[in-house]
């Protein structure tokens, strides 16, 4: 059983942001196990990171909403590790399609404004957002509960949750959601997915500008506010594991057409930083970028 390096796992880390959290991770001496739904882009990953010149990178096959995946997943980490030290929570869709005419639009600025004046650029279905939530918040809960007793067996936990900063409680417009999601001291996983519920079933009325949820960007956004405020839960729940969420910055990725203003190399320090803390670092924070910011 190999033990003397830390080990990794670092979800959608095929393409994108996720890549380059796996080469930076494998820079600083951290034993990476990159994983991706396709095996074959997978495997096509870790053959390119290695031809860079990084040897300690393997690849796992994983599917975040498959628990016999996630399953599988975890039982190849005991039985060649025996515990795992980082999780990078880092596989996410968008959950919407936008018209070529209307990409220009993807600005943060834009996303935000539009939201307020309840003005529709993007299409969502039911369908769409339900796969988003299911990805973006509950695929991250399914894994993050499978590997928590393996990262309880290493004396530097951490789990870092790739979220944005669209998920920032300022920008949820439904009063009820917001009053919920900002009550720390109340807070549960419980009343977190209440709140993704009533929004998934105003969805499904189309019911999202009447009951003031946003309009662009829906699901990604409802998904990414659970997910800072699950990162939030999981803190207090598991003190001896550095838990913290992080947006990368607006990076230019296939989720926004490329429209970013960050290379995937800057949208990657923040999770590496966190990845990488002392023992003794903070936890329970939401990071942009490299710097603590507001829920």
């Amino acid at each position: 059983m190999e033990q003397a390096k830390r080990i990794a796992i670092v979800t959608g880390g095929n393409k994108g942001i996720g890549l380059e959290i796996c080469k930076q991770l494998a820079s600083n001496g951290i034993m990476v196990i990159l994983t991706a739904r396709d095996e074959k882009r997978g495997l096509e990953a870790v053959k390119n990171l290695k031809a860079y010149g990084l040897s300690d990178i393997l690849f796992h096959q994983l599917d975040v909403t498959d628990q016999a995946s996630i399953a599988s997943m975890a039982d190849f980490i005991k039985n060649k590790f025996g515990k795992l030290d980082i999780l990078v929570n880092n596989a996410g869709i968008s959950g919407g399609t936008i018209d070529e005419d209307a990409q220009e639009r993807l600005t943060l600025a834009d996303i935000v404004s539009s939201n307020v004046k309840g003005e529709k650029f993007m299409e969502q279905s039911y369908e769409m957002g339900e796969a988003c939530l299911g990805t973006n918040y509950y695929g991250v809960k399914l894994v993050t509960e499978e590997f928590i007793p393996l990262l309880q067996l290493s004396d530097s936990a951490k789990i870092v949750n790739v979220s944005s900063t669209l998920g920032q409680l300022e920008l949820v417009l439904n009063e009820k959601a917001k009053k919920e999601l900002s009550d720390t001291d109340s807070l549960t996983e419980e009343k977190v997915e209440e709140v993704l519920k009533r929004y998934l079933e105003d969805l499904k009325e189309d019911l999202l500008a009447t009951k003031r949820w946003p309009v662009n960007c829906s699901a990604y956004i409802m998904s990414k506010a659970a997910l800072n405020s699950y990162t939030r839960v999981l803190a207090k729940k598991y003190p001896n594991i550095a838990i913290n969420a992080v947006s990368p910055g607006y990076v230019k990725t296939d989720l926004n057409y490329h429209r970013g203003i960050f290379t995937v190399e800057e949208g990657a320090r923040g999770p590496v930083m966190l990845a990488l803390l002392p023992n003794s670092g903070p936890s329970g924070l939401f990071y942009d970028q490299m710097k603590v910011s507001s829920f």
